[in-house]
């Protein structure tokens, strides 16, 4: 493979990030106040949405769908989000997997997008990456996040694309685009979990989290691989506001049910893990805060 230039931001030229999610509502559940964040300081975010979400369940127990199509809300919906978040948006135009019973070993649907071969899947967002050029790409590990099929597809997607983007014999009429570096998001450790269950607790109010916590088994295995910590405490309401514009997915109960003077007491960062690097940093042994460390004019990074 024959991999292009690094894209790094010339002179005035704006940062631009390039988030990848499986469904509407993601961008709003994981690092949206990094994005709101970013957006304040002039970044470029797209989000990258691979299905319409047509195969969700409504998960809030007070909304009314009415004769409503759901895949239409959910559209009317991430478009809400997005003008909160203040981001550009794009459908890849897959249909929602469903989340299929394992147990039951239900097939997926031949039409969805888990279903496709993976240069079929990924095609769409490899020339979006080559349009858009980002210099930084969010997306989900290798499990996902969590096991829904559509989360293991936008990581298999998200780095086939990385790869694709950069590789001169790829067939494309766009020129090629090296992204510098891609992180996953590590929104739901067990740690950070743990952590403001036990701060209400302590404040004598009900954890929303008491659920998680007794079917949490074993180590957090997640929380070891974070390598950056984005404080975006100040955009937290920025977020909340965007995850209340997905009113099909969201119960406010669940959701927000820490206060926000906790939260930002407790767990003022938005968390990642640095999974490619095509910058040649000399150093190692840092805690990032900043996921566009090493391109800025300045570098910001705290010591471990």
């Amino acid at each position: 493979m024959s991999v292009s230039e690094i894209g790094i931001p010339e002179t005035g030229e704006p940062l631009r990030l390039l988030a990848v999610h499986a469904h509407p509502d993601d961008e709003s559940s994981k690092g949206a106040a990094t994005t709101a964040l970013y957006v304040s300081q002039g970044v470029e975010v797209l989000v990258a949405t691979c299905t319409g979400g047509e195969r969700g369940d409504i998960l809030n127990p007070a909304f009314e769908l009415g004769n409503r199509d759901l895949s239409d809300v959910r559209r009317e919906e991430m478009k809400k989000a997005a003008e909160v978040l203040g981001i550009t948006h794009m459908w890849l135009g897959f249909i929602d997997s469903g989340f299929p019973d394992t147990e039951k070993q239900e097939p997926l649907p031949d039409d969805c997008f888990a279903a496709q071969p993976l240069e079929i899947a990924a095609a769409p967002l490899v020339e979006i990456v080559r349009a858009f050029r980002p210099h930084i790409m969010t997306t989900y590990d290798e499990l996902g996040g969590y096991p829904h099929p559509d989360h293991i597809k936008t990581h298999d997607v998200s780095m086939y694309a990385f790869e694709k983007a950069a590789d001169e014999n790829y067939p494309s009429e766009l020129p090629v685009w090296s992204v510098a570096k891609l992180y996953y998001h590590h929104t739901f450790t067990k740690t950070r979990v743990l952590a403001l269950h036990e701060a209400c607790l302590a404040a004598g109010i009900d954890s929303p989290y008491v659920d998680w916590i007794s079917d949490w088994d074993g180590e957090d295995d997640k929380w070891p691989r974070v390598t950056t910590r984005v404080s975006a405490a100040e955009y937290f309401e920025v977020r909340d506001a965007a995850l209340l514009a997905h009113a099909t997915q969201i119960d406010p109960n669940k959701w927000l049910g820490v206060p926000m003077e906790i939260q930002k007491a407790v767990w003022p960062t938005e968390d990642y893990e640095l999974a490619i690097c095509r910058l040649d940093l000399a150093e190692t042994d840092i805690i990032e805060d900043d996921l566009f460390y090493g391109l800025r004019s300045e570098r910001h990074a705290s010591s471990v």
